[in-house]
């Protein structure tokens, strides 16, 4: 069985002073023509078109992610035994989201090696198991309200098998996305404190500049997390681009963790028809991200509707960040 390394954010942090996420996963396999119409979404490709999947971890590497999330956001035992797929094989689905994001990983690294004959100034780049919320399986738009109907021994029970399975994964560290509420947030966290070696990340949906979607403060988010060890970085994620700034700067001010940033397009989500609609924010990621940097994002990426070319982008303007340490 394999542990988790013990902060290896900042062992990476150590060396470079900015982490590049990677960028959509789901809206990705969308462009390139996958129909996620489907209660599992992203989850869905794991059964049918896993090479797919693995061909986008790639395509985020090469533009420069340092790490990448895994298609288990909406991959959960409920979700899977919903489509006849029980415990076992659902276990091996997960296993092997990870395992495609780190072949995906070692074929980049390796070529990369070939390269630069074994002199690459990167480091060798990350897989980060996704874990989604509760209300990622409702499929029904609630991690971006919160407010759910059940009790904390019940998300407990929720997220613990999965968090195990996935602990064991051989991934090299947890990303526990799109939370709406704190509540959730902190049932994670103590679920965590299960894993002393354990390294992860709480990234929370927000439906403001100043609250996460359920409605708290982001201040209060920041200050109830900072005590636990197994977080290595709080942040926000798939939140209109704008609101960031002020929310990280929020957030600054109540933790001393390296802060994270992966905001979704600008574009709103229609739970009901699975669509995005609207207009793309008008700025973009590059020219944002140097107001999230100053704010204390030491991790910064893409959600939904943001691509390989946005990472790549990123990773031009990281580099130049690089030279100025």
């Amino acid at each position: 069985m394999r542990t988790l390394m013990t902060n290896i954010i900042l062992k990476m942090l150590d060396r470079q002073p900015l982490i590049i996420l990677d960028g959509a996963l789901a809206t990705e396999l969308e462009r390139r023509g996958v129909d996620l119409t489907d209660p599992l979404w992203s989850a869905k490709c794991l059964i049918e078109q896993p090479d797919l999947i693995r061909a986008v971890h790639l395509d985020y590497y090469n533009a420069g992610a340092d790490i990448a999330t895994t298609a288990t956001y909406q991959a959960t035992f409920h979700s899977f035994a919903k489509r006849g797929i029980h415990t076992r094989a659902a276990t091996q689905l997960m296993r092997d989201s990870v395992n495609l994001a780190a072949q995906a990983r070692d074929q980049f690294w390796d070529a990369e090696n070939v390269r630069t004959k074994n002199s690459s100034r990167r480091q060798k780049p990350l897989v980060a198991a996704s874990v989604g919320p509760y209300g990622a399986m409702l499929a029904d738009g609630s991690e971006y309200r919160g407010h759910y109907k059940i009790d904390d021994q019940q998300l407990m029970d929720f997220h613990g098998e999965r968090l195990r399975v996935l602990m064991e994964s051989g991934a090299d560290l947890i990303a526990c996305e799109t939370i709406p509420c704190l509540r959730e947030a902190l049932v994670i966290a103590r679920l965590l404190e299960s894993y002393p070696h354990a390294c992860a990340w709480i990234a929370f949906s927000c439906r403001d500049a100043h609250h996460n979607c359920e409605g708290q403060p982001i201040t209060e988010c920041a200050s109830a997390l900072n005590r636990f060890t197994q977080i290595a970085s709080v942040g926000v994620n798939c939140t209109r681009p704008e609101f960031l700034a002020s929310l990280l700067q929020s957030m600054r001010s109540r933790t001393h963790k390296p802060l994270l940033a992966y905001p979704n397009s600008g574009e709103l989500y229609d739970a009901t028809a699975k669509q995005w609609h609207g207009a793309a924010h008008a700025a973009s990621l590059t020219t944002l991200a140097p107001h999230w940097y100053a704010a204390g994002a030491r991790l910064i990426g893409g959600c939904c509707r943001t691509t390989p070319a946005d990472i790549r982008a990123l990773k031009t303007w990281a580099t130049s960040v690089v030279a100025q340490v």
